[in-house]
């Protein structure tokens, strides 16, 4: 670990606080007319997801965390959580079901995940964009019930139910967006 001061911090680090291991979200330096500048940053917890906002004195010094990112491939699940093996080591590391939250309707075997590690230990999972997936379940859609834009639900091979146009059926692979959950469009 090394020590930054808050004059110095930016959107994106990680800082370890008493309360725990932290990234910056955002920041701003703000100087008043009166009295000395202080930092009043927007901090997102690496372990919880909580946000927090907190103020720092300008110039003070705070523990940066280096956090190193590396492809991990999904292996499976087990009563244990979830097995990923490092690319490069193939050294293999369990997350608890917690850990991974709601990353997990997006994991399939042999996906490629970031693993964002600090101290040996896991502290946070960062997915791709968007992932394809194939549809287990969906009913047909109604002749006669094309209005533009209408949808209908569907299950995926995770087990994640996503609306989606009434011309994708069972079988078909879809492209989902892991941030917002929705259907992007239909692989061919």
């Amino acid at each position: 670990m090394s020590s930054i001061s808050t004059n110095d911090i930016k959107p994106g680090m990680a800082l370890d606080l008493p309360e725990g291991l932290f990234q910056i979200i955002e920041f701003q330096h703000v100087k008043p007319g009166k009295g000395k500048a202080f930092v009043r940053t927007k901090l997102k917890n690496l372990e919880t997801g909580a946000t927090i906002d907190r103020t720092f004195r300008a110039d003070e010094t705070v523990e940066r965390a280096i956090i190193d990112r590396r492809d991990h491939q999904f292996l499976y699940r087990d009563d244990m959580g979830y097995v990923f093996m490092d690319g490069e080591t193939y050294a293999q590391i369990t997350l608890p079901a917690e850990a991974v939250g709601d990353a997990a309707p997006y994991l399939t075997d042999g996906a490629i995940v970031l693993l964002a590690m600090y101290q040996d230990r896991a502290v946070g999972l960062d997915l791709p964009a968007s992932v394809e997936l194939e549809v287990t379940e969906a009913e047909p859609g109604v002749k006669g019930d094309r209005v533009s834009g209408a949808t209908k639900p569907v299950t995926l091979e995770t087990g994640l139910v996503v609306q989606v146009p009434l011309f994708v059926e069972q079988g078909d692979r879809i492209k989902v967006d892991t941030r917002s959950g929705e259907y992007m469009t239909r692989v061919t």
